[in-house]
């Protein structure tokens, strides 16, 4: 019997063998393998657990090895692996030889009285051991859910320590995931499909015919959802560019199978798994206050532990009022909306989070919100604004594929109110799934992640649509990337519409949404 156990640092994390050996001499318990206060606290834990389940601990010397040495081991949940490793060696010393003989994974933490309590980073150390071969595993039962949704290993769910130890003689005591069809255990609970794509119940305030007088936004929405496209939303304080966007997760599509397995293995990493969601099906959809520091965006600390970027991996990151973050924090954002992923290092280790995250923003048009106004005076000075938006910088706006200008309706229109909603969110989920669907059979990846070849390959203009995208580059000096992204979004209009082809007409939307608001704010 050889028992793993799970230390983790970032995304990778590494297994720990636990080894017990008893020896003569004082009656004593030492832990080595460069345990942190929490690992060393468990001794404590463990010994009264063990007598308080009914079980005798061991009178000689016990010397508890956690290798490789020179890892550090940090968290409480070596506490169920060390009481079963001296539970084993006693038996085993005692002359009982019953014993599963398969390598074992355990993870828990262990109250006084023997029970077992549940821990974070399980889905990552059971799709850990899976790679290493290490396909049986112990964990606490309010986490059995969330180790199964590992396909291949055998799962058993703990809630004593009495009845983990029976586990490690009993095969009958594990099972692993339901042997279902892929397509049936695919379709997430409560979600509805729309031409073979399912998007989440539609949740009171997540319609979107309550909005009034935001056909453009509504639209650039849509477009965004479809193509997983960038956007930034600019307007006077109060217009509805914050309500907008707040509802998107109604119009996003539901995670892939593969594409959830990634996300829940960041949040267990984070300790924001729910027992009633095991594996995370819905998009991530983020919203960081205007305060977060970079450690908070990016992740950090003594782990690396995931920022709002990775839990945002596969989903969204809202940076609501995106001018009153720090300009350094804003910065960061650049590369990992690049490359999908960041690497974070401490102390001479490093990790590789994806973070392959979808960006809205939120940002008036000046410091007090009424530059542009048709009724309001803007008191900000020509330096107070350009310093205000000094803050995005040109390379961090040239990967904001869709920018729409929110015009404050009510100023011009007291009647507003009484205006019919402009379309319901059904309607713009029927748009999406059409697009989703196209792009799934076409290439396997949304529009917004196509590589330049890629863009070649699935991007093809005819004469008049080539025209009207060279006459947009000379005049608005568009850059490379720009280029790319007007292709990308046109490309996704076509996939709305339902046509294999970009026409003119495509191509004149993606260029007037990502040239907008170039009159009001140069940067832009």
């Amino acid at each position: 019997m050889q028992i793993y156990s799970f230390s983790p640092f970032g995304y990778e994390g590494a297994l720990v063998t636990v080894e017990v050996d008893l020896r003569r001499g004082i009656p004593a318990t030492d832990i080595v393998g460069l345990a942190d206060g929490a690992v060393k606290e468990s001794r404590e834990r463990m010994q009264a657990a063990i007598r308080n389940s009914g079980f005798e601990y061991p009178p000689e010397r016990v010397l508890i090895s956690l290798s490789p040495a020179d890892l550090r081991k940090e968290g409480a949940g070596f506490d169920l692996p060390v009481a079963l490793g001296v539970l084993g060696a006693k038996a085993v010393a005692d002359g009982r030889t019953d014993f599963l003989t398969d390598p074992i994974l355990v993870m828990g933490e262990l109250e006084l009285s023997g029970n077992v309590r549940a821990v974070k980073g399980v889905h990552a150390a059971v799709a850990t051991a899976a790679a290493c071969g290490v396909l049986r595993c112990i964990v606490p039962v309010q986490n059995a859910d969330e180790a199964r949704e590992i396909a291949g290993v055998q799962v058993y769910g703990a809630d004593s320590l009495e009845n983990a130890f029976r586990a490690l003689s009993d095969v009958s005591f594990y099972e692993a995931r339901s042997s279902v069809g892929a397509g049936e255990w695919a379709v997430p609970a409560g979600c509805t499909e729309m031409d073979g794509v399912y998007f989440p119940e539609i949740a009171p305030g997540y319609e979107y015919a309550e909005l009034k007088g935001q056909r453009q936004l509504v639209r650039a929405l849509q477009i965004a959802a479809a193509g997983g496209h960038n956007l930034i939303a600019l307007g006077a304080p109060g217009c509805g560019k914050t309500m907008a966007i707040q509802k998107f997760p109604a119009i996003n599509p539901v995670l892939t199978t593969e594409e959830a397995q990634s996300v829940t293995r960041i949040w267990s990493l984070a300790g924001l798994i729910k027992p009633s969601e095991p594996l995370i099906r819905i998009p991530p959809f983020r919203i960081p206050h205007q305060t977060a520091s970079i450690e908070g965006i990016c992740g950090g600390g003594p782990t690396c532990r995931p920022g709002e970027i990775s839990l945002a991996h596969n989903g969204v990151l809202f940076m609501d009022e995106a001018a009153e973050f720090r300009s350094s924090v804003l910065q960061m954002l650049r590369v990992p909306l690049e490359n999908g992923s960041i690497t974070l290092s401490r102390a001479g280790r490093s990790t590789n989070y994806p973070a392959r995250f979808q960006l809205l923003m939120a940002v008036n048009p000046c410091p007090c919100g009424n530059f542009g106004s048709h009724s309001k005076i803007c008191l900000c000075s020509l330096k107070s604004i350009e310093q205000y938006w000094k803050k995005f910088s040109a390379p961090l706006l040239d990967r904001i594929d869709l920018r729409v200008f929110v015009e404050n309706k009510a100023e011009e229109d007291g009647e507003i109110e009484e205006r019919p909603g402009l379309t319901t969110t059904e309607e713009i989920r029927q748009g999406v799934a059409r697009a989703i669907k196209v792009q799934r059979k076409r290439q396997g990846i949304k529009n917004a992640r196509l590589s330049p070849q890629e863009i070649l390959d699935n991007c093809p203009l005819d004469a008049e649509s080539r025209k009207v995208l060279d006459n947009a580059t000379l005049r608005y000096g568009f850059s490379p990337r720009a280029i790319s992204s007007c292709l990308k979004v046109s490309r996704t209009i076509a996939d709305i519409a339902g046509v294999m082809d970009i026409n003119k007409e495509h191509m004149e939307e993606a260029i007037e949404l990502r040239k907008l608001c170039s009159n009001l704010v140069p940067e832009l």
